[in-house]
């Protein structure tokens, strides 16, 4: 289709979407691990789906390849299948057309590419290339334009359109997803999306997913200035889990069809539904459209939308801990890394700790978390248990064994009922290294994207952009090796983390000043956030070696392997010494430095103090 075609058929008259197909296809064949594999597998039961959508009223018909992109297909084992996948799609919504005989838009569903997108920084060339493949396979099996859908973040869906826009000149239309604050995921609001957008060559504009119609509204009327049609596909409401199942509301075909009334009011050119919508609301929007056009619409609606509210930002605040304030004031601080028990024991851990405390050269008491993919307490909890204790703590926190609503709620907790101030961001062992490798790590998001919870969270926000009953004030911090493999990739997430908002990063354990040095040439200068450096004591030559061929992460320089081996049996005095010395030079030029005690004997690194 022409986009002039396609302007004036929006000029004309109100274009009527089909609406779910996930939840549709759930209800009817159950749960799948991809429901876009359906197109491949089980292509009649997504031609049932069109089909009852046609027989509704529907103008439009989305093909099922929302999350066809290499992407999210790829932990499914389907990334060389992507062009399979979509270019079935659209020939299972042209047959359904073709034989309807109807006159029906067949339109190429492109979602966002997940969450799989934050496990590690993307290039825009790395986006718009998913976004190119996937689309190339829609058009060229015939799609009559595109709908790029539920997009929270705008710079995601600006790239997006600039894939298609690479090669396509077919019609683009575009939505994004709003919380109940009519915030999307990056905190845009209706009209900064309108702004962002302006230039880029799309013909409809608006929101879908995430709210009901109602909460809808004033979204839509944040696009009201845009210039183009604008979009709209509400979902039936909020959903529910009855046992393995998502269950929607009952919405009423009379509660969609006073929605369109209004909508329309509004410049909706373009009405659909999402999650929980069945024909039942697609027949009732077709219904109360069918002879409404845009002035009458205007003349219908009885209801005044309220205005969208404006955004509320938060003022950025310092953190509030001890170990900030000292890092603020210049002072060099000291942590000794713990890992906590492997049971449900406590006193041992007090007792070293407070042991460690006691020294007077030791700050805080940072905790591993699932170190090596073992079971242990958790982090968070035992710094809870010892900032009751009065001593500062660095919990450690994994992505890998929660997921994005367990990671929001534990911080909560955290910070409200442990007391813990302190955060160190992490992605995690894989659990394949632990004593549980039958299990699944989560992994939604990575160290980076738990830092971003983390500064949301700082600003009163959850990651859906969702308003909270007060802010937390984490000083946060994450992981840095300046002796990486991929020196270049590490680079690219040390940015990347100080874009989400860390506050401070621990590095890997260094054993040659130079190191460090080599690492700030890399990022053209001194460091964007105070640095602590990790020190780990050696104790002989054979550890050292071990260390050197088999931790990732960890280079020790030849220069120190030969001190060890011509050590002998003196070797653990060595390793000290080097320690002392490291930290000596740390005190000149860092923020910190943490100290790993060898063999977890955590009262032996006060030997470096001397």
């Amino acid at each position: 289709m022409k986009i002039d075609d396609f302007k004036q058929r929006l000029q004309a008259g109100i274009l009527i979407a089909d609406g779910a197909m996930g939840s549709l296809l759930h209800e009817t064949v159950g749960a799948q691990r991809c429901f876009e594999e359906l197109n491949l597998i089980d292509p009649e039961a997504i031609a049932r789906v069109h089909r009852s959508y046609i027989e509704a009223g529907a103008q439009i018909i989305e093909t099922n390849t929302f999350g066809a992109n290499r992407l999210k297909l790829a932990p499914l084992g389907l990334s060389d299948q992507v062009a399979r996948i979509n270019s079935a799609g659209v020939k299972i919504a042209r047959d359904v057309r073709d034989t309807s005989g109807r006159e029906v838009l067949v339109v190429g569903s492109i979602g966002p590419l997940g969450v799989a997108r934050h496990m590690r920084p993307l290039s825009a060339e790395e986006v718009r290339e998913a976004f190119r493949e996937q689309a190339a396979a829609l058009e060229e099996r015939g799609v009559d334009l595109f709908i790029l859908e539920t997009f929270s973040d705008v710079d995601e869906l600006a790239g997006a359109i600039e894939a298609i826009r690479s090669f396509s000149v077919l019609p683009i239309v575009a939505e994004m997803t709003f919380s109940e604050e009519a915030s999307t995921l990056s905190g845009s609001r209706p009209a900064e999306v309108v702004a962002r957008l302006a230039e880029l060559d799309i013909q409809a504009l608006g929101a879908n997913c995430t709210v009901g119609p109602q909460l809808l509204l004033p979204i839509l009327e944040g696009f009201s200035n845009s210039g183009r049609p604008i979009v709209a596909m509400p979902n039936a409401g909020f959903p529910r889990r009855v046992g393995d199942r998502i269950v929607y509301p009952k919405s009423s075909p009379e509660y969609f069809a006073q929605f369109a009334i209004e909508a329309v009011a509004l410049g909706v050119r373009i009405l659909g539904g999402c999650c929980g919508t069945t024909p039942e609301h697609v027949r009732a929007l077709a219904d109360a459209t069918r002879h409404l056009g845009p002035a009458r619409a205007a003349a219908a609606s009885a209801t005044r939308v309220e205005a969208v509210i404006a955004p509320h930002r938060e003022a950025r605040r310092e953190p509030e801990s001890v170990l900030w304030r000292k890092i603020q004031k210049k002072n060099f601080v000291v942590s000794v890394e713990i890992d906590p028990p492997r049971g449900a024991v406590l006193e041992r851990t007090f007792e070293q700790v407070k042991r460690i405390m006691e020294s007077g050269h030791v700050d805080a008491i940072d905790i591993n978390s699932g170190s090596m993919a073992r079971v242990g307490m958790d982090a968070l909890q035992l710094a809870g248990a010892l900032g009751a204790e009065g001593i500062e703590t660095i919990p450690h926190l994994t992505t890998r064994d929660q997921n994005l609503i367990g990671l929001q709620a534990t911080l909560l907790g955290a910070w409200a009922v442990g007391g813990v101030r302190n955060v160190l961001a992490i992605t995690g062992d894989p659990p394949s290294l632990g004593d549980h490798p039958e299990s699944s790590g989560v992994y939604e998001i990575d160290s980076i994207g738990l830092v971003d919870v983390l500064a949301r969270l700082n600003r009163g926000t959850d990651w859906a952009g969702k308003a909270l009953g007060g802010a937390t004030n984490f000083t946060i911090g994450a992981a840095l090796n300046p002796v990486a493999d991929d020196l270049k990739y590490e680079i690219e997430r040390y940015h990347a983390k100080v874009d989400a908002g860390v506050h401070f990063l621990m590095t890997q354990p260094v054993f040659d000043p130079a190191h460090w040095s080599s690492f700030e040439k890399r990022i053209g200068g001194k460091c964007a956030v105070p640095v602590m450096l990790g020190i780990w004591p050696l104790v002989s030559f054979k550890q050292a070696v071990r260390l050197n061929n088999e931790v990732p992460g960890i280079v020790i320089p030849s220069g120190v392997l030969a001190e060890l081996e011509a050590a002998g049996a003196g070797a653990r005095e060595v390793g000290f010494r080097i320690a002392r010395r490291m930290l000596d030079w740390a005190r000149t030029e860092l923020a910190g430095a943490y100290l790993i005690a060898p063999f977890k004997r955590y009262e032996d690194v006060l030997e470096i103090f001397g």
